[in-house]
């Protein structure tokens, strides 16, 4: 007999890596709006609308185990440009755009979906893709 197939209710952290922390807290903090939760010398963790969490390491800074009083945290690493999506309003797309012009931060695309929705992408400082996207993307979404 066959257990029944637990839940997942949704994605609770996403992470990115960097190859200088202070710069990237900077930009996710000041460019982003992000409140910050947690910072240490090998990461930051910033809250992402309330419901989830975005954690920025320090590059090769959590490659290794970490054992702590309450367990061990597996090594974890990444290289590359990695893409995140933000989900936004559609209202409040436009002020994006013009937050972004405002900080000096280029547009790289646009992409509007067959579904609906909207997507604008930029980069961070160290070249990931970052997507703002409306709903209608996802049949979720």
């Amino acid at each position: 007999m066959r257990s029944e197939m637990p839940k997942l209710n949704a994605v609770l952290e996403t992470a990115l890596y960097v190859d200088d922390l202070a710069r990237a807290k900077e930009f996710y903090e000041s460019s982003l709006g992000l409140p910050l939760l947690l910072a240490n010398q090998r990461m930051c963790a910033f809250d992402v609308g309330g419901r989830s969490v975005l954690l920025v390491f320090l590059r090769g800074g959590s490659a290794e185990d970490m054992t702590t009083p309450g367990g061990t945290i597996p090594g974890h690493d990444g290289h590359g440009p990695l893409h995140i999506a933000f989900a936004v309003a559609a209202e409040e797309l436009a002020a994006w755009e013009m937050r972004l012009e405002e900080r000096g931060i280029p547009i790289e695309s646009r992409m509007s979906w067959p579904r609906g929705g909207t997507s604008v992408y930029f980069r961070d400082p160290d070249g990931h893709v970052l997507e703002l996207a409306t709903p209608g993307l996802w049949t979720t979404y």
